[in-house]
């Protein structure tokens, strides 16, 4: 046996470890299993997929997802509003709000706002923390950490755990956190860093044995799982599965899919602007193409992905740095969202951002001030957007403050503004993806009600 079967053995070994974890941990305690199992009786998502967008560092509303007039909104009235924006400073933009739809975005959105009839914008939403770690696992798991800590399994495990295991990695997880507290292991998310990784995860290791010597090795494997020790063994039986689903995983030969430079993919590289070798790995554009691939072809059912990174300019980077990557970051969801309403599902009239369910998000925003160096430093308030399929298309939800863009309370059910309402925090967001598909008995126990009006059909 070569040294890189030894390794996919090994994988398959750990795999089944897990899921007989999974199994032993759930003797001591059903209560999320069981849920999880009525959950899914109900599921309303047979075709339906998942990609996460992660803007690393804290984006800054402001330039985006949540602008001001500048012609209120200016050093001469900062006493009356606590809001500067600042848009005059920029270095990479014209400065200028960009409209759509009847939808007003900032000065950084880039091509994103092409696509405003399909978003709906969350905006006036508290992150609960100013630490780069525990927002993220917020926005990631719907819960709180535990100081640092990440508590509960991540909504992309829980979706992929809903969405069952038909297909081969049905968790991906490209530069971005992933967690998984008590679910079926086929559910915990592959994580890799480029696409090298990926096609490496997926292609068969070159072993040099022959064909019978490999069915001689499978035979004996197999029967060792039907001994009578084996068969009441739930890790044994486990690494079975594990072991069968690897094989079936590389003989596919899906690691094609992702080879960006082969020359069938030249399309693709322009429809996502990938220009060379370099670009084709870990870069935003091959992220988005790797969400994109995993999705139609068949290997992932949910995929998180790294859209930019290096938002955290406290500093007078905030000029130039701040704008040019978030619009990077959102020219590389727009291409996302334009591949996917361009590609044919599954031989239907839909298209495949018809059945993916898109969500961009950030850790927290910036500060509404900005500060004695020219940048801007953490601030509470926060957005996001979401795109595609059971999203509801150009609408904004929410609202932040008009003095010192503070989260403004309102009702989950019509959201509109009330006192006496809520603010919106990343778990709504997430349960409403969990009713969106008829998830309604809280399997995840994140404590509280859907974000109603971001559905189509709240």
């Amino acid at each position: 046996m070569s040294r890189d079967d030894s390794k996919l053995s090994r994988r398959g070994f750990l795999l089944g470890g897990l899921s007989a974890a999974c199994s032993l941990s759930a003797v001591g305690g059903l209560g999320p299993l069981q849920r999880l199992a009525r959950a899914a009786e109900g599921l309303k998502a047979e075709d339906r997929y998942y990609i996460f967008c992660y803007f690393n560092g804290g984006w800054d509303i402001l330039l985006g997802l949540d602008p001001r007039d500048p012609s209120n909104f200016h050093a001469e009235n900062l006493q009356n509003t606590l809001i500067y924006p600042g848009y005059e400073m920029l270095e990479v933009t014209d400065g200028q709000l960009v409209q759509n739809s009847g939808i007003t975005f900032g000065p950084a959105i880039g091509n994103l706002a092409t696509h405003a009839d399909k978003l709906t914008l969350v905006r006036g939403m508290s992150m609960d923390t100013l630490t780069h770690a525990a927002g993220m696992r917020r926005f990631l798991t719907g819960k709180p950490p535990s100081g640092l800590q990440a508590r509960g399994s991540s909504a992309a495990t829980w979706l992929a755990s809903l969405l069952g295991e038909g297909e081969p990695v049905p968790n991906l997880a490209v530069r971005v956190e992933s967690y998984n507290e008590s679910l079926p292991s086929y559910a915990s998310g592959l994580s890799v860093n480029s696409v090298g990784d990926l096609i490496r995860a997926l292609q068969a290791s070159g072993t040099q044995i022959t064909a019978i010597e490999r069915q001689q090795i499978d035979e004996i494997l197999s029967q060792q799982t039907h001994c009578p020790g084996a068969l009441v063994s739930p890790f044994m039986q486990n690494t079975e599965v594990a072991r069968r689903r690897a094989q079936e995983m590389v003989s596919k030969q899906l690691d094609t899919l992702f080879n960006f430079m082969d020359d069938e993919w030249a399309p693709l590289r322009e429809t996502y602007g990938i220009e060379n070798a370099n670009q084709a790995q870990s870069s935003p554009q091959a992220q988005a193409a790797l969400a994109a691939q995993a999705i139609k072809g068949g290997v992932s059912r949910v995929v998180s992905i790294e859209v930019t990174r290096g938002l955290d300019t406290h500093y007078d980077d905030w000029l130039d740095e701040q704008p040019e990557l978030q619009m990077a970051g959102f020219d590389v969801v727009s291409s996302l969202l334009s591949d996917l309403a361009n590609s044919q599902y599954k031989g239907t009239s839909d298209s495949w951002l018809d059945h993916t369910t898109i969500i961009g998000f950030s850790e927290f925003s910036r500060t509404a001030l900005l500060n004695p160096f020219d940048g801007r430093d953490h601030s509470l308030t926060n957005a996001c957007f979401l795109a595609g399929a059971g999203i509801k298309g150009g609408q904004v939800i929410g609202r932040s403050s008009n003095v010192g863009m503070m989260p403004v309370p309102l009702n989950l059910v019509t959201g509109a503004d009330d006192p006496g309402g809520e603010i919106v925090r990343p778990e709504h967001i997430i349960q409403a993806l969990y009713h969106d598909i008829g998830v309604y008995d809280d399997p995840a126990d994140l404590r509280v009600d859907p974000l109603m009006p971001m559905l189509s059909k709240a």
